[in-house]
């Protein structure tokens, strides 16, 4: 697509307010979850449920019936948090920390493996129960906010470069899990809505060839092909990310975000609503489950233990591997200021599957109320199980003051090689 290229200075570095409104969404998150497990376990769950369940909305369309506030929740909201996805994929790869191969290297590969492995290791769980293999994609997701917000209780004892690995290897994770979403946890396909869908975004991506940079064109093309993906059997999130690919961008290679760029603009005003209320809102609808009558056997069944041993040792396994052989061999280098140990832990906490695991668990099974509630157990208990875990080693992990040395040497060596603006972001965020 055909960007412009500006220069200009003095804005706030866009990778600081990412990792600050992630950091203080993802506690956020985690309160949302602990308060729908409390109200799930407490006589308030009928109304919880009736709420969530109750037919509130109009009926879109014959096909898919009337819209519950837990559909208008997983289907509308969640295309706003996939929109923000994509607006940060296209970012990060038109004009941020993965715009070339050697940046892209490490956490492509990390995010690929930490994908593979949890797969494997659940289809290996639930090898003799076939009904079960179309959740295969549930422990291979990470779940970003919640993975910064445990490091920001951490402070400074996460190095930096860890921050910007992890948001790196998230963001990478996403695209993966978007990809899944797509191609395998489509229904039924409604020809002539997928082929409105085509020409929604055929006129989006040519308003963007054209120079139009007004946003209120593209949102309402947004809408529309929301309305369409919604109605083609293609999970209506996947519209989210398909409008952001045709939102411009104002590349700035040697200063801050531009504020003519329409793509930071809609980035910086919508980041905020789905940190704060859209996915605290979908973790409250989707994380409250009821433990009464529930047993050990079920908690161990073959389904909750293949996602969570999936996300707790598949994550870790695949992640830490591929960093430590891609640095042995010379694939990519090591992170700067950080111990083998803390990047184990990041590796750990990378585990977290909360959001993406939860929306593909409710993929995987539709209309299996009793696998979605199974599925729900096994993404809390690995995701709860990594990110204790994960922020005890790095709570604990020794202080090397000689690897903290360097990596300041690192971080020096790059500022004086990079242009004045990109060096100015790495600062604000150091």
């Amino acid at each position: 697509m055909a960007e412009n290229k500006v220069q200009r200075s003095g804005s706030n570095s866009a990778l600081r307010d990412f990792l600050k409104s992630e950091a203080a969404g993802g506690i956020l998150l985690m309160a949302a979850a602990a308060l729908a497990m409390v109200v799930a376990n407490s006589p308030l769950y009928d109304m919880y449920h009736h709420f969530l369940h109750e037919i509130k909305g109009p009926t879109l369309s014959s096909k898919l019936g009337p819209m519950t506030p837990h559909l208008w929740i997983n289907d509308g909201l969640m295309a706003v948090f996939f929109l923000l996805v994509g607006l940060e994929i296209k970012r990060e790869f038109v004009d941020g920390r993965l715009n070339t191969w050697d940046r892209r290297r490490l956490p492509v590969l990390a995010a690929a493996a930490g994908m593979a492995v949890p797969a494997l290791i659940y289809l290996f769980v639930v090898k003799d129960v076939p009904m079960l293999y179309n959740g295969w994609a549930i422990p291979a997701a990470t779940d970003i906010a919640f993975a910064i917000g445990v490091l920001a209780l951490l402070g400074p004892r996460a190095p930096t470069s860890l921050k910007l690995f992890l948001v790196t290897v998230a963001i990478v994770d996403d695209m993966g899990a978007v990809a899944i979403i797509a191609l395998v946890y489509t229904a039924e396909i409604n020809g002539a809505a997928l082929l409105a869908s085509g020409a929604i975004l055929a006129v989006m991506y040519t308003m963007n060839r054209n120079g139009v940079l007004k946003l209120w064109p593209y949102l309402i093309g947004s809408g529309l092909l929301w309305y369409a993906v919604l109605m083609s059997g293609v999970h209506a999130t996947i519209a989210g990310v398909l409008a952001a690919m045709t939102i411009p961008i104002v590349v700035t290679p040697t200063s801050p975000d531009s504020k003519e760029s329409p793509l930071h603009r809609l980035e910086h005003a919508i980041s905020p609503w789905s940190a704060f209320l859209i996915v605290p809102l979908f973790g409250f609808a989707n994380a409250g489950v009821s433990m009464e009558g529930i047993g050990w056997e079920q908690v161990f069944a073959p389904l909750p233990l293949g996602i969570a041993a999936g996300l707790f040792f598949g994550k870790q396994i695949g992640i830490f591997a591929s960093v430590w052989i891609a640095v042995k061999t010379g694939f990519a280098g090591r992170l700067g200021g950080a111990s083998w140990l803390q990047v184990y832990g990041v590796a750990m906490l990378c585990g977290i599957g909360f959001t993406m695991s939860l929306f593909i668990g409710a993929l995987a099974f539709p209309g299996n109320e009793l696998l979605i509630e199974e599925a729900k157990i096994g993404v809390l208990g690995g995701s709860f199980l990594s990110a204790i875990v994960g922020f005890c080693i790095l709570r604990f992990a020794p202080q090397d003051k000689h690897l903290e040395s360097l990596g300041k040497e690192d971080a020096d060596k790059l500022m004086e090689a990079l242009p004045a603006g990109e060096a100015q972001k790495l600062k604000d965020v150091l």
